[in-house]
């Protein structure tokens, strides 16, 4: 719920700082993007990514160890399944909660980040296009494990690639005359099928 929360706060505070910075502009202002890793990471994937895309990937295993090795990702956990317990050891549960709320906001942030600074090249409003919400939906399709949610987020993005693809092939793809709004939906569909279909 405070991911929900946050969210929306978020939406409406980047919509407003924007009006208030440029009030006047008709086009946003672009600004120099970060530049590939060709230089220095002789990968045939990654190095078409962009750094945050690395610390994306980096950022995986260092959370699962963390939650799943370190007591502080014990404790992180417990807070939400028992903070009875959390407080029994001395632990300030709201504390917990709190940190981890704010840590969650900071990466969501980069993330969004990432649209501006390695996408698009500017700020566009509703430029994230539902992908927030999304990520909602990878957490509970992944249990709250960092490499499922790895996994689901590699599995929207090919969804979303594939329907620009498809879009690019034209509406007779498959034989059939379909609306480009079909294949738009796409990976937002397999978003809200995952969850569902997802065994614990």
């Amino acid at each position: 719920m405070s991911g929900l929360g946050i969210t929306l706060l978020a939406t409406s505070l980047s919509s407003y700082a924007y009006r208030v910075s440029f009030p006047k502009v008709d086009s946003p202002p672009t600004i120099q993007p970060f530049a590939d890793m060709s230089g220095w990471l002789p990968l045939p994937v990654l190095s078409q990514q962009t750094p945050l895309t690395l610390l994306a990937l980096l950022l995986v295993p260092a959370l699962a160890w963390l939650l799943y090795r370190k007591p502080l990702g014990l404790a992180l956990r417990m807070v939400g399944e028992n903070p009875e317990a959390v407080e029994g050891q001395g632990l300030s549960v709201m504390g917990l909660r709190t940190g981890a709320v704010v840590a969650g906001s900071a990466l969501m942030g980069v993330a969004g980040a990432f649209l501006t600074l390695a996408a698009f090249n500017a700020f566009y409003f509703n430029m994230v296009n539902g992908r927030g919400w999304v990520c909602v939906a990878l957490v509970v399709f992944a249990s709250w494990r960092p490499g499922r949610a790895l996994a689901g987020a590699l599995l929207f993005g090919f969804f979303d690639a594939l329907q620009l693809r498809l879009q690019q092939a034209g509406s007779g793809v498959f034989g059939l005359q379909l609306p480009y709004q079909v294949y738009l939906m796409l990976p937002y569909a397999m978003a809200i099928v995952a969850p569902a279909t997802r065994r614990r």
